[in-house]
């Protein structure tokens, strides 16, 4: 079985963040642009700050690439920090010196990993704890979720985001399909399908900017032409729910995230909540759930398919052939240019929390980040039933399911 896995470090105002990522096979396809799109997308958004003014976040690959093709081995990344210029005294990897010595940061700001870091590490210092718990640390992330993607692209499958609630506004699709979403939200500047929603979530951030506070929001993620299969339902790690749950909550400032109805589905009896299975027998009627891989039509589920999606694509931990639908509920941003109160831990006296550079509302980025977690949970689960050393082998073992799923009825 093929384990992929990776490892991130650095901090927000250090030198460079790093990436290391195992187990991608050989021959996949990887230039940097394919990262650098992805980095792009992360800096947009309506409510970011001033330190995105300032980075122009671009990866280097270092290692596990040869003429464009992935080579097997470890793929190093990395994005320099630009506002390191700014730092190199305060974030000094030398003993301090007069020069580098700076005021430490003692006033812990409630809602960050500030006290609890403090008081986990011993420190008075809360930037030794901000530095790594920052969300800069989702860069890298998201270079490692664009390497991730470039595997579920090669072999058709599509994750997009859009953003559904700013605050107290909540936005509509329509009921319309997820080409129409995606496309709208790449040209919004809050990755909101709807326009009016859209107006009134940049007059809420616009309010909240004025008043020194900051707000929240939910994105959903979706992935598209994802085959029946991935997860598995034997052990309680192995659940691809669970999995997916704990990679978005894993994102700074992530409280909530459900899949499908999520939350509403126990508010419903079981006849509104649960997906009808219906079955077409013939191999035309084989593609309502299919995609398009090497030039042919290939079934998500063989001819079963369902006429709802409550269950978001997902049951018994595993993927059922519809697309994969998750939400994830981001909490304000902790630092406010009105602080709330604190405590000083060198005087122990009460005072007004300590402030750092922010954003008013950071969701659009939110939702970029949750795509590259989700991307890189889904490349785990499809390489763990189709994985092999290179790009050619799995080819043929993914073939070979896909044939399975619906024998003697798929079409070119």
């Amino acid at each position: 079985m093929t384990v992929l896995r990776f490892l991130t470090a650095g901090e927000s105002h250090g030198p460079t963040l790093m990436g290391i990522i195992e187990g991608m096979p050989a021959h996949l396809d990887l230039v940097e642009d394919d990262v650098n799109r992805q980095l792009a997308r992360r800096q947009k958004g309506y409510g970011r700050g001033g330190r995105m003014a300032i980075e122009t976040d671009t990866v280097q690959i270092l290692s596990g690439v040869r003429w464009g093709k992935t080579l097997g081995g470890p793929i190093g990344l990395a994005v320099v920090n630009r506002d390191w210029e700014n730092w190199q005294d305060t974030m000094a990897i030398g003993p301090p010196t007069k020069a580098s010595e700076s005021e430490p940061m003692t006033r812990p700001r409630p809602g960050h990993g500030d006290l609890a870091g403090m008081l986990k590490y011993r420190t008075k210092d809360a930037r030794n704890i901000l530095e790594r718990a920052s969300a800069r640390e989702t860069a890298m992330r998201v270079a490692v979720g664009a390497v991730a993607r470039r595997l579920l692209e090669h072999f058709g499958m599509v994750v997009s985001s859009h953003v559904v609630q700013i605050g107290d506004v909540m936005a509509t699709d329509g009921g319309r399909g997820g080409d129409w979403i995606r496309e709208k939200a790449e040209t919004s500047p809050l990755r909101c399908a709807d326009d009016r929603a859209t107006e009134q979530m940049m007059a809420a951030i616009d309010h909240a900017r004025a008043t020194g506070d900051s707000l929240g929001g939910i994105f959903e993620i979706i992935a598209e032409h994802v085959p029946a299969g991935l997860g598995s339902h034997v052990h309680w790690d192995r659940r691809l729910d669970g999995r997916l749950g704990q990679a978005l909550m894993s994102i700074p400032a992530i409280k909530a995230v459900e899949i499908g109805m999520g939350r509403e589905s126990g508010l419903r009896p079981g006849s509104q909540v649960h997906d009808e299975i219906h079955y077409h027998g013939t191999g035309a009627d084989c593609k309502r759930e299919a995609f398009y891989w090497q030039g042919r039509h290939w079934p998500t589920a063989g001819g079963f398919y369902r006429s709802t999606n409550r269950a978001g694509g997902i049951e018994g931990g595993m993927t059922n052939g519809s697309p994969i639908v998750v939400r994830a509920t981001m909490k304000p941003i902790p630092t406010l240019y009105k602080p709330l109160s604190s405590v000083d831990l060198d005087s122990l006296e009460p005072i007004a929390a300590g402030i750092e550079r922010s954003d008013v509302c950071a969701v659009p980025a939110a939702a970029v980040v949750g795509e590259a977690m989700v991307s890189w949970v889904l490349a785990e689960a499809f390489l763990e039933k189709f994985g092999g050393d290179s790009v050619k082998e799995i080819e043929a073992s993914f073939k070979e399911y896909l044939l399975s799923l619906c024998p003697g009825q798929i079409k070119g």
